[in-house]
């Protein structure tokens, strides 16, 4: 009897392993490496026991937010509430040196909606960024380039107008822009006598020509003068130091002249312009 009852517990232990060799393993059963025992492929997708989101869903997330342009700094200063708060501010003002374009924005996304001419008072907000400065025109905030501000009023220069307060004139007889040509000059180069205006040849006989005398550098200046408001006085060409500019070949600039022999002929010691 105890060999028989010894016998069956053996053959019922070799079924029993049998049985366990030749079944398919558990998917809860975990490898020594950390992988589940089984075929992956068999497996479905995991499914998170806490309700967080699968792997995927995070990287759609991911995507979702980092294709969503991000606010710059030149964004937030200019949101409407921060603009109103500096321009409540701009209690300060400086003078333009230069003429300055200006723009709707500092970074490189700003249109430009004008000039601003120099020697013109702005208000100024204090802010700047990107090479830009914020100032304020007829209540809107524009942005310039740094640098071109300042608290003392520029020297300009030479105007078109001025009155002429050395006692010279011309005859009564020239043309308006002859007359305007030499009140404007005689207020910038007060130092300037002798004009020369009627004579019997040419366009001095039409009253539409004038010889300013004035050589040197400061000759010079009164041509780049004339030609500077050149729109202004009507002028069609001048000639100094035997160099000629025309308005009908401005792109030009300053042509030379053949030598007409002396330094009164070839324009030397005075500046010849003639009007329209």
């Amino acid at each position: 009897m105890l060999i028989t009852a010894s016998f069956a517990l053996v053959a019922t232990g070799a079924a029993v392993s049998i049985g366990v060799a030749g079944s398919k393993p558990s998917a809860d059963v975990v490898a020594v490496d950390g992988s589940t025992v089984g075929d992956i492929a068999d497996r479905g997708p995991a499914v998170s026991r806490g309700g967080s989101r699968s792997a995927p869903e995070l990287r759609a997330r991911t995507l979702e937010r980092t294709a969503k342009p991000q606010a710059t700094r030149a964004d937030r200063a200019l949101l409407p509430q921060t603009v109103a708060a500096a321009i409540r501010k701009a209690d300060t003002q400086l003078w333009t040196t230069t003429e300055l374009n200006l723009w709707t924005r500092p970074d490189d996304r700003a249109r430009q909606v004008g000039v601003l001419d120099s020697g013109k008072k702005v208000a100024v907000t204090g802010r700047a960024m990107l090479g830009r400065q914020e100032i304020v025109l007829a209540g809107e905030a524009r942005w310039v380039t740094v640098g071109y501000l300042s608290d003392e009023k520029p020297d300009l220069g030479p105007s078109s107008g001025g009155q002429c307060t050395n006692g010279t004139s011309v005859p009564s007889s020239v043309s308006p822009n002859i007359q305007a040509i030499h009140q404007s000059v005689c207020a910038n180069f007060p130092e300037i006598v002798t004009y020369g205006t009627l004579r019997p040849d040419g366009e001095h006989a039409q009253g539409i020509a004038m010889d300013i005398m004035v050589a040197g550098d400061r000759g010079w200046q009164v041509a780049e003068f004339l030609r500077e408001y050149s729109s202004e006085f009507g002028v069609n060409y001048l000639i100094h130091a035997q160099r000629i500019w025309s308005v009908g070949r401005s792109a030009e600039g300053w042509r030379a002249m053949e030598d007409r022999g002396s330094v009164t002929a070839n324009h030397y010691d005075h500046v010849h312009v003639t009007t329209y």
